[in-house]
């Protein structure tokens, strides 16, 4: 999904909200009350001149300013994001102000209040076109994801497919929700459509590997990983789940290249970190988890 999309119209659609509140603000006064019971009359009005035109009080110009640097601060330093959009909330920020104060929100780790608010903004963005309302509700689903309840980030994921059905982004991150909240054959419904548009998409191929290894269904798991390594023989992720399915077959060694692998790739990564717990396993000569029990 584009962010500078989204910016461009949540900046344009504050702006084009301000003539109206000027306007509003400069419609004349109810009538008083009659004359009789009213103060002496007011001296004759000054002579008629034309109407000028409403001057907006912020500047598309300003308002992109401000929205960019608000949404730098959130990835830096998002309380002082927070109280910078909270303070352009006060000031008519509209949404531009309303992004970035939740987006602050998840830069705090207040997942669930910002991904609230972010569903909100999108049913607030009546005028915006479907594709940045659905990637707003997209950054939704992830925050969802983060506040530990996939099958509220499936929801909102689903909302935003509503919105764009046939969205390859979308249907990944629908589909790691369903794999997060364990609906494997839902995650396979997804990958399956994403990997029909693009045979060669590795991220979709790693993530239909993994479902299809939590199904206990390790012939087409293997299949789908070393398609992916073919595509991308320096994937940590995919090195990371074959040596999964490996043990899970009974092929320990082959296991254990995988995450030696992982390791040099990505050294300190999380992927790093679980191969190495991986191989510890495999020293102590532990049971592999059960299919569904492993990482989703």
């Amino acid at each position: 999904m584009r962010r500078a999309a989204l910016a461009a119209w949540l900046v344009a659609g504050s702006v084009a909200l301000a003539p109206v509140a000027t306007a509003l603000a400069a419609q004349p006064e109810q009538p008083g009350p009659p004359a009789s019971l009213a103060a002496p009359p007011p001296p004759p009005p000054a002579p008629y001149k034309p109407p000028q035109a409403a001057t907006p009080p912020h500047s598309a110009a300003s308002e992109a300013a401000t929205y960019e640097r608000c949404m730098s601060l959130a990835k830096t330093d998002p309380g002082a994001a927070r109280d910078l959009a909270e303070r352009w909330q006060g000031q008519g920020g509209a949404h531009p102000a309303d992004h970035c104060y939740a987006v602050a929100l998840i830069g705090l780790k207040q997942y669930k209040e910002g991904a609230t608010r972010l569903e909100t903004l999108a049913k607030a963005m009546i005028r915006a076109p479907q594709s940045l309302r659905a990637e707003v509700l997209d950054q939704a689903g992830q925050a969802w994801l983060l506040a530990g309840d996939p099958a509220r980030s499936y929801a909102a994921e689903t909302a935003a497919l509503g919105l764009l059905p046939d969205n390859a982004e979308l249907l990944l991150d629908r589909a790691e929700a369903a794999g997060a909240e364990g609906w494997y054959d839902k995650a396979l419904a997804d990958l399956d459509r994403v990997l029909k548009a693009d045979p060669a998409r590795v991220e979709a191929l790693v993530y239909r590997a993994n479902a299809y290894r939590e199904l206990g269904r390790l012939d087409e798991a293997l299949a789908d990983i070393d398609r992916a390594l073919a595509l991308a023989p320096h994937s940590a992720s995919a090195l990371l789940e074959r040596g999964d399915i490996r043990r899970l077959k009974g092929d320990l060694n082959g296991a254990r290249q995988d995450w030696v692998k992982v390791s040099e790739l990505a050294p300190g990564s999380d992927a790093d970190a679980e191969a190495k717990t991986n191989i510890e396993r495999l020293e102590l000569k532990e049971e592999p988890p059960a299919p569904g029990a492993q990482r989703k």
